[in-house]
Order: C-alpha cells, then sequence, then structure tokens
C-alpha cells in the first residue's frame, strides 16, 4: 500500500492507518508488531509510525523520564524500555497521553526514538518523503529582515503581534515570560491584549516564585520543563487546573496555549497566546508559532543578555563603571585620569560582632551595612566602586565643580554615621559605628589586572589617603576624618595638625568632622 499525502501549504500534520502488519526491531529484538499501526506525517518531520501500546512485546517503564511539548499534539512522555536480560533502552519511546484534538488519532500509541529503531518492517506500505511545507509569510519575513532593529523587547512584543495578526493568526493576547539576572528581579513579563494600551511590563521580585498566583500557573509548569499546554476554553475546564483558565473564558477566549521558548543557556522561557475567535488556533497558527519560536527566543535572549550585562556590571563595579565597560573601555589600561573625591568607610569592630553573633545574623548585618552605606553614596552623587573585606570604597566625580563633588563626599559621610547610629545588632552589643576617610585628587578611573582577570577600581594617592585618614580615625577615636581640601563653610571641623600617614610620603594636613553639621 502507497500512503499519499495531498500537499499542504503552512504547517500541518496528517495521520494515516497503515495496511497489514508492521513490525519494530531493535537487533533480534521484536519491540512492537501491530495490524492497527499508524503513520503521521508532520511538516518538516520524517514520518513517524505509531504503535498501539497493547501491541509492544517489551516492557515498558511506567516512570516518564523526561517530556516535550507540541501545541497541536500536547506533552510528549518518553519512557524506558526493559529488553530481555533486563537491558534498557532509556527514552526509548514516547506517547502523547493526553492529546490534544489534532492527534486524537495517535492516544494510546506509541512512537519509537531512532536510536532504538534498528529495523522497520513496514510490509506493503511505502512511506512518502518528508513534507517541507511552506510557512513564508509576513512573519517569516519580518523575522528575517526587520526584527533586528527594534531597540527594546516591548517594541519587539508589539510588532510581533502585528506580524501574527498579518499572518492571519485570531491572537486577542500575548505573553513572554523572560527570567533575567539580576539581584533583585526575577525576570520581565511581558502582555499584550486586545484593546488595551500596547505592551505592559511587569518585572517581580524573586518572591513570585512563592506566591499562589505563580505557584499555580502555566508559567511555572512550562518554566519548570514539564511541557507546555493546551486548552480549549469553549468546554469545561476541570477545577484543577489554573484559575487564569477560568479567569480568560470569562473574558470571552475560546483557546489558549503555553509552550517554552528556550535560551541557549538552557533556561526555559515561556510564550503564551490566548484567541476569542470561535475556532480558536489551527494546527497551522500553531505550528507557524512553533517553527519560528527558536528564532523569536534567540531575540528575547539578546534583549535579556544586554539588561543581564548592565544589570551584573552595575551590581558588581556600579552604575558608571558598568557604563564604561559596556561602552568599550575593557582592555587593561583602559581609564581616564579624573579629578575626584574618595571615601573608604570602614566598619568598626567587626571582628567582636563576628565572633559574638551567628554567622547568618552577622552576614545579614555586614549586607545592611553595605546597603546602608551604598545607598547614602548614590543618594549624595557618588558611586560605590568595590567592597573589600567589611569597607566600602566609593569615588564622587568632580566634573566641572571639584567643590560640589567633595561637599557630596562629606554630607555622605555624614549621613552614613547617623544612619548607622540607628542599627543595633542585638541588645547586648552597641548600635554600629564606621571610620571613614576622604581625600580629593587626580585619579586613575580605569582598569588595571592581568589580561584574564581585570578590575575597574580607582588608583592615586587620594585613595591611599582616604584609606590611611580613616584608619588613623580609629586610633584617634573620631568616627570622619578628612584632608583640608574637603572641608566646605558649613563642616564642624576639628584640626588635627599635619598628620603622618603609613605608605603616604608627605604628612597631609587633617581633620575630624562631627558626625552631623
Amino acid at each position: 500500500m502507497n500512503i499519499q499525502v495531498s500537499p499542504r501549504s503552512g504547517y500541518g500534520i496528517l495521520v494515516e492507518q497503515l495496511d497489514g502488519p508492521v513490525s519494530a526491531y531493535h537487533g533480534n529484538t521484536l519491540l512492537a508488531q501491530s495490524s492497527r499501526a499508524k503513520v503521521m506525517y508532520e511538516t518538516r518531520l520524517p514520518p513517524v509510525v505509531y504503535f498501539p501500546k497493547e501491541d509492544l512485546q517489551v516492557d515498558m517503564d511506567q516512570a516518564c523520564s523526561k517530556t516535550t511539548f507540541c501545541p497541536f499534539k500536547g506533552t510528549a512522555h518518553y519512557r524506558d524500555l526493559i529488553l530481555p536480560g533486563k537491558k534498557e533502552l532509556c527514552s526509548a519511546v514516547w506517547s502523547y497521553d493526553e492529546t490534544l484534538p489534532e492527534a486524537r488519532q495517535i492516544k494510546g500509541h506509541v512512537g519509537f526514538m531512532p536510536d532504538a529503531l534498528d529495523r522497520l518492517d513496514l510490509g506493503n506500505n511505502r512511506l512518502q518523503a518528508p513534507d517541507d511545507g511552506n510557512i513564508s509569510g509576513p512573519l517569516v519575513d519580518w523575522l528575517l529582515r526587520e526584527a533586528a532593529f527594534l531597540p527594546s523587547p516591548e517594541t519587539f512584543t508589539e510588532v510581533l503581534v502585528e506580524r501574527l495578526q498579518q499572518q492571519g493568526l485570531p491572537v486577542s493576547r500575548l505573553t513572554i515570560l523572560a527570567w533575567a539576572l539580576h539581584p533583585r528581579i526575577a525576570g520581565h513579563h511581558y502582555r499584550w491584549e486586545k484593546g488595551g494600551a500596547g505592551v505592559e511590563t511587569f518585572s517581580p521580585s524573586y518572591e513570585i516564585h512563592e506566591k499562589p498566583e505563580f505557584k499555580n500557573s502555566p508559567l511555572r509548569h512550562v518554566s519548570k520543563g514539564l511541557g507546555g499546554l493546551r486548552y480549549r476554553l469553549t468546554g469545561n475546564v476541570p477545577s484543577e487546573d489554573f484559575p487564569i483558565l477560568r479567569d480568560l473564558r470569562e473574558k470571552g477566549m475560546t483557546d489558549y496555549v503555553a509552550m517554552p521558548l528556550p535560551f541557549s543557556d538552557g533556561r526555559i522561557n515561556v510564550l503564551t497566546l490566548a484567541s476569542d475567535a470561535p475556532e480558536g488556533f489551527s494546527t497551522a497558527d500553531l505550528g507557524l508559532i512553533f517553527e519560528c519560536s527558536a528564532v523569536i527566543a534567540r531575540f528575547y535572549e539578546v534583549f535579556m543578555q544586554r539588561e543581564n550585562a548592565q544589570a551584573v556590571l552595575e551590581t558588581y563595579v556600579g552604575k558608571r563603571s558598568g557604563a564604561r565597560v559596556l561602552g568599550g573601555d575593557i582592555r587593561r589600561g583602559d581609564g581616564d585620569e579624573i579629578d575626584a573625591a574618595i571615601m573608604f568607610c570602614d566598619l568598626r569592630g567587626s571582628t567582636l560582632l563576628e565572633e559574638t553573633l551567628p554567622r547568618d545574623k552577622y552576614v545579614t548585618l555586614l549586607n545592611e551595612f553595605f546597603e546602608t552605606t551604598s545607598g547614602l553614596v548614590h543618594e549624595n552623587g557618588g558611586e560605590v566602586l568595590k567592597f573589600i573585606g567589611d569597607a566600602v570604597l566609593a569615588v564622587f566625580p568632580a566634573g566641572q565643580n571639584p567643590a560640589e563633588a567633595r561637599a557630596q563626599a562629606l554630607k555622605a559621610a555624614q549621613d552614613i554615621v547617623a544612619a548607622l547610629a540607628e542599627i543595633a545588632p542585638c541588645p547586648s552589643l552597641p548600635n554600629l559605628e564606621c571610620a571613614i576617610g576622604i581625600a580629593s585628587g587626580s585619579v586613575l578611573y580605569g582598569n588595571i589586572g592581568s589580561q584574564e582577570r581585570l578590575d575597574f577600581t580607582v588608583i592615586g594617592q587620594a585613595a591611599n589617603i582616604a584609606a590611611r585618614l580613616g584608619d588613623y580615625g580609629k586610633t584617634i577615636g573620631h568616627r570622619i576624618v578628612v584632608s583640608r581640601d574637603i572641608l566646605t563653610q558649613t563642616a564642624e571641623a576639628k584640626p588635627l595638625g599635619l598628620v603622618k600617614l603609613h605608605n603616604v610620603s608627605q604628612p597631609v594636613e587633617s581633620f575630624a568632622i562631627a558626625a552631623s553639621s
């Protein structure tokens, strides 16, 4: 019997009954034999022969080893085969335990992975070569020619919807969940709805993973690698399924699909589509999305990678320094000579705190110290360059106004001392104190280090003096010690004279500053 398939345009599937007995072998072991086998033709894929489960001639492990998703067949569950002699063929067969309507003819059937199938005896049947179909159109043209020039994921999402609709897809709602690499933000959720005001962006914190509305959502199901989902919303939606389905049905939606958008690093992001058209999405509609999903995922990955790079750089080297690195200052020696006020803030009594407090509470306290100090540095126009042990190195670039930068550094120091005085480690220990040194001058603001490992920092005498002034303040019991050029007219200063500092060739005229002005 010759199995023939009429030519198709667009993505499609067709299932045909095979004639007579068909057998599948692994080596000399008969895996399956049936007179009820079927063949599925699917765009761009080789024909697949499906056997009824009851016609397997070897045992099948009921435990599911992995899953994959097809938007018109459903979630495929892969299982091991147990051959004679207890030999196992891992993930050798798959089946769609709950098939979608387009694939209802293969429910209760299994297909064999190519490496498990050494020989397929088709009897009198002849299979047609793969049909590549034709999926070209507005969406593909746009992805190939124009999409790369869009400036943001929001714009990309909005135009993506437009192109899908031009292709004839009845899209009423589209969302993208893309995970981020950020210390506070778990990811971005882009949502477009018909009749809305464009694309909305939500950036939830990591607490999203504990919220019931996420834990019981298709987004979590798909992003955990459990396969995609497809629901016709015109019938009865099981009450134990996701609440969002009932919400969408109440809005008039008739069809819903959630499919994975895998990134190249293995993270699984999620695309969802909903339609209010009476018949929902067709196989060709979802096939088009499925065919293009890898390309669509790459565009979002590029957007996320850019944002991730910026977030990571800002987190580890600061906003200004991060912008410099992203701007191309990435070679050893790249940098500028700038005038700046340099602050070095050291937590006092940290050894006693570490010895007294449990490790987790000490780390929490240390984080609170860093967060308080960093926040006040940023509020006063400075930037934290790095944390060194239990100390903070910050820079206040002078730009065109050196006096303002020095005043900002001094104000930040006074604010930090006042804020730390409100933080109590525990009832038996005094509130936090710090030692701050501030100096100004010309410094190299750029990259130093080895060819493989660079540090974006400041190098210069001002940085050295600031650190030594902080150390000196500890020995004489003052919390803020500055060089003469840091003084402002409003600062309440106590002269300390010319101070000889370690590794500083000339004595530095120094002043102790009151914690509040």
